[in-house]
């Protein structure tokens, strides 16, 4: 569980990231799982984006990915959510 100084930690460095991982209109597959499982891989934090053909709802979606890839949300704003899992060595965030 993060702490409210890790997030907002996160969320300044969420802001220059780009969305990895956009969701259209055939809404939350499986093929958009493993992309953003792979992501958080990679980046340890990487930000989703549903794109406005999709029926999607942020908030149900941020909860399911977060569910199924063990990672926390960090932050949800308007049709965006950023995602976080630490990796346990060499990570790329130090977090306070």
């Amino acid at each position: 569980m993060l702490t409210g100084k890790q997030k907002q930690y996160l969320e300044s460095q969420a802001v220059q990231l780009p969305a990895y991982v956009q969701i259209g209109k055939e809404g939350l597959t499986d093929t958009v799982i493993d992309s953003v499982r792979d992501v958080l891989l990679a980046r340890e934090l990487v930000k989703v984006k549903i794109n406005q053909n999709s029926d999607e709802d942020i908030r149900d979606t941020a909860g399911l990915l977060a569910d199924k890839l063990d990672c926390e949300i960090v932050q949800i704003i308007g049709r965006n959510c950023v995602l976080f899992r630490q990796k346990e060595k060499k990570s790329h965030y130090e977090l306070p």
